[in-house]
């Protein structure tokens, strides 16, 4: 995404145009200003780590020397900063990280070709990288970067970290499986965190089975609920022997009797106690032989996205769980061959993007399709995933705008309502590119998300108009993930 924007001279959208005009330049300077702010602030950091290990190792001092001089510069500088001194000595080691191990990085910062957000991230992201293949991979993340905002690289990142190591996922996925584990971290107010490290296909599994059961509880104590003669911890009300008073005692205690109003979060969390301690969820209302449909009979659904060549086994790319993360090849195609149905994407040969499914009209299928290429709502530097979004045409149907992929895009309620009622304009220039021009005059460039499991550091023009129709393309279609 182009942040800084090009201006559009002349017409209804030139900046002279707008009452804000004034106010927009006040705020560019005030970025400009920030900006430089920020890059003398690092290498004043980084400076300040350096003449520390100079000083302590000016006599070929090392180790325990080394941290003391460091620590007693950052201390001073936290004074002079009013920070704490560990989180400016941080300051200082992450400073130095950048300026000396990413230097390609740190120049297209300074050149404001990516913001402080994208260096943090590729910092973070490429701390399992290698020495050996650093270079390449911070040169890649570059690229990435350019093109979205940093709260939107992460993903892109990790499978750019992932391609270049030179251990395949699947020997590093088995690596990190066999240190999976259960620990408890004891907390304030009586309260602990049970934290797992788990494959994540399991958790992700876990997750979605939690969510289903607490569903299920939830809709359990609507269908039953005092009024049937159930309390709130699923057991019957028993009769009192005093005959009419007792019966009447019993009504006021149903009367009152709270609903069970404990958010999904609560009850995911007592579940997950009940199935662990006790076998099964001892609140569940619907447990028992006699009853059809309980908690039992859910099982999890785990969405996994792999290419074809993955599935036959022609390379180890990892998979993506869809609203997870990574997955090793192995996993994903032992899940693969245990499932009925398929959702077949095919895939642009050059950008690895999805274009078109095998249903020509709109569909829940075609619907699948677009919520796999756009993830999220395609305004600029919004990340609301896409299945909390709308589909909206481009061109407005009533104007003759087709129900067609390359006339469609998710945008959240909010950026849906502000393309319709304010000066936002936006269009589709192939390949499920969006560009929108702000009321300023900016035009913003929206590319596709890159998909995890097609990743390509390559880019390529988008700018030919996408198609009319399905036979109108020019580029046939590549081999379909599933």
């Amino acid at each position: 995404m182009k942040t800084n924007g090009d201006r559009r001279l002349g017409g209804a959208n030139a900046p002279s145009a707008s009452p804000h005009a004034e106010a927009f330049s006040v705020f560019a300077d005030a970025l400009d200003l920030f900006h430089a702010g920020e890059v003398a602030r690092m290498r004043a950091l980084a400076d300040l780590g350096r003449s520390a290990l100079r000083e302590a190792r000016r006599d070929g001092v090392r180790g325990m020397a080394s941290d003391m001089e460091l620590r007693s510069v950052a201390a001073e500088a936290a004074g002079m900063a009013r920070l704490t001194d560990r989180r400016l000595q941080g300051e200082i080691d992450h400073a130095m990280t950048v300026i000396d191990d990413y230097p390609a990085v740190f120049e297209a910062w300074v050149e404001r070709r990516i913001e402080r957000g994208h260096v943090d991230v590729i910092v973070r992201v490429g701390t399992g990288v290698p020495d050996e293949v650093r270079g390449s991979f911070a040169d890649a993340a570059i690229g990435v970067c350019e093109r979205d905002v940093p709260s939107r690289v992460r993903g892109a990142l990790e499978v750019l970290a992932a391609r270049v190591h030179p251990r395949s996922f699947t020997e590093r996925h088995t690596a990190a499986a066999a240190e999976r584990c259960v620990r408890v971290f004891h907390g304030a107010d009586g309260m602990s965190n049970l934290v797992a490290n788990l494959p994540t296909v399991i958790a992700v599994g876990m997750l979605d089975r939690l969510t289903q059961m607490g569903q299920s509880v939830k809709d359990a104590r609507v269908a039953t609920g005092p009024e049937d003669g159930v309390d709130a911890a699923g057991s019957s009300a028993g009769m009192n022997a005093t005959g009419a008073t007792g019966a009447t005692e019993m009504d006021a205690a149903g009367a009152e009797e709270p609903t069970d109003t404990r958010t999904m979060d609560q009850l995911r969390a007592d579940i997950l106690g009940d199935l662990v301690l006790g076998g099964a969820p001892v609140v569940d209302p619907t447990y028992g032989a006699d009853r059809a449909g309980g908690l039992g009979a859910i099982r999890a659904r785990v969405q996994v996205t792999l290419t074809a060549e993955t599935l036959v086994g022609r390379d180890e790319h990892p998979a993506e769980a869809v609203g997870g993360a990574l997955i090793d090849a192995e996993t994903a195609r032992l899940l693969a061959g245990q499932v009925t149905e398929w959702d077949r994407l095919f895939i642009d040969p050059v950008t690895r993007t999805p274009v078109e499914i095998d249903t020509y009209r709109p569909t829940m299928a075609m619907k699948k399709l677009l919520t796999a290429r756009d993830q999220h709502c395609r305004f600029p530097g919004c990340r609301r995933a896409a299945i909390r979004c709308e589909l909206d045409h481009t061109i407005d149907y009533a104007l003759g705008g087709h129900t067609h992929i390359h006339n469609l895009a998710h945008l959240c309620q909010r950026h849906h309502s502000m393309k319709q009622f304010t000066r936002w304009e936006v269009r589709q220039v192939g390949g499920g590119v969006l560009e929108w021009t702000s009321p300023l005059g900016r035009v913003y460039r929206e590319d596709v998300p890159t998909p995890a499991v097609c990743f390509t550091t390559d880019t390529t023009d988008t700018t030919d108009p996408p198609p009319d129709d399905r036979t109108g393309g020019t580029t046939p279609p590549g081999p379909p993930p599933f």
